[in-house]
């Protein structure tokens, strides 16, 4: 495993000869060994095109290339940090969300309307998340950040699972998802119970949740 959480708020990476990490810009916070920190202009992985992809959908969070031969402490902001790993799937996240990953994955952008239609948009515009979402790719590790802590609750088949939009952090798998609403005519009158939209996520994987409705 690349990434080991020293406390909730603090991961430290191996850096190894041939082997590159991409991380938030400004994201270290020491280091130990022979490290090179490089402004990636291209904004992480998948070269030009990708890069132009991900700033048109306002996806573009400024990364750095981490390289070389020892260990480098990552934070950022005092967020709490959750590491994932990552066995063949995919895992959406927002891109300011990324506190650092694994050169080993392929970096993406999903449109949001792909998984709902309209409903998919109209969830990105609730959520914050706006119109697309990150997509990261295949085999290695990534460390995102939210507000408090993070808890995983696992999708199966026969259960979906209903989270805040708010409190939504990320999630992978093979899973589809969607935006339900349960408001009724005591929300029209406002005496509704504050939780009239929800994300509804089926299929096979995890979601991840943190503990604040606060986003970054």
């Amino acid at each position: 495993m690349t990434f080991r959480e020293i406390n909730s708020k603090m991961v430290e990476a191996t850096v190894l000869p041939g082997q590159r990490l991409f991380s938030q810009r400004g994201a270290m916070l020491a280091y130990k060994g022979e490290v090179s920190f490089t402004p990636n202009m291209a904004g992480g992985q998948g070269g030009i095109m990708s890069m132009i992809g991900r700033r048109v959908a306002n996806e573009d969070t400024p990364l750095m290339s981490v390289e070389g031969s020892g260990t480098v402490l990552f934070g950022h902001g005092g967020h709490h940090v959750q590491v994932i790993n990552l066995s063949g799937d995919t895992l959406c996240v927002e891109a300011d969300r990324l506190l650092a990953f694994e050169g080993t994955l392929q970096q993406g952008t999903m449109f949001l309307g792909s998984q709902g239609g309209v409903m998919g948009m109209v969830r990105g515009q609730i959520s914050g998340q706006g119109l697309f979402t990150t997509t990261l790719k295949g085999h290695g590790a990534v460390a995102v950040m939210a507000h408090g802590g993070v808890f995983e609750i696992p999708i199966t088949p026969q259960r979906p699972v209903h989270v805040d939009p708010q409190a939504y952090v990320a999630h992978h798998g093979d899973v589809r998802n969607k935006l339900s609403t349960a408001l009724g005519w005591r929300d029209m009158v406002g005496r509704g119970s504050g939780e009239g939209f929800q994300l509804e996520l089926s299929g096979s994987g995890a979601v991840y949740v943190q503990a604040s409705e606060e986003k970054l």
